[in-house]
């Protein structure tokens, strides 16, 4: 019963944060950058899948509704042009991501999928970190510390835990406070 309300709280945080993003994307405040999106929504997705096939129970839901949601921010990010400054390293990082997520169905072992395809995701940082570092006003950071919440509180509430279950949202979670620690020295370097 513990670990299904963890997940319930985990999933609650992931509408918490996302109704507002989607909201400021809406309003043209937040402009995500589309390539990242689409690469955390597959992965994210992915990594649920494999979560489940480990046997990670209600710890992994909040990481599946995430993908879902993902996904969505990545399809609005597009009709709304949010970025479009798609460079010649976006692409890089963008095909290299696209291109690994075949591999995990390759390995038949969630492990070396959830390693794949978590490495996958954090190449997907790559242009939302160059977008931050360009134009640090742009990005949320509310966002991102609640991520970081979210993420660890799904920990909690997995039923089994393995480098299978935990590597995906740990990492994560540390990639977001990374994101907002250089987004915040960026912001302070612009402003002074």
């Amino acid at each position: 019963m513990v670990k299904e309300l963890l997940s319930a709280v985990a999933i609650i945080l992931t509408f918490i944060v996302f109704i507002p993003y989607i909201r400021s994307i809406l309003r043209g405040k937040t402009k995500p950058h589309v390539f990242s999106w689409v690469i955390w929504g597959s992965t994210t997705f992915v990594v649920f899948l494999a979560q489940l096939a480990d046997n990670g129970g209600a710890g992994a839901w909040p990481i599946g509704v995430s993908g879902i949601i993902t996904l969505c921010v990545a399809f609005l990010a597009y009709l709304k042009k949010s970025d479009s400054s798609i460079t010649k390293a976006d692409w890089l990082f963008f095909i290299l991501a696209m291109t690994s997520l075949p591999f995990w169905y390759l390995t038949s072992d969630p492990l070396w999928a959830v390693i794949i395809l978590t490495t996958v995701d954090i190449i997907g940082f790559g242009p939302t970190f160059r977008k931050a570092y360009n134009h640090p006003f742009e990005e949320q950071l509310t966002f991102y510390a609640i991520f970081i919440v979210r993420n660890s509180i799904a920990i909690l509430a997995l039923e089994q835990y393995s480098l299978t279950t935990v590597l995906f949202p740990a990492v994560t979670a540390v990639a977001c406070l990374l994101f907002i620690l250089i987004t915040i020295y960026r912001r302070r370097l612009l402003t002074t």
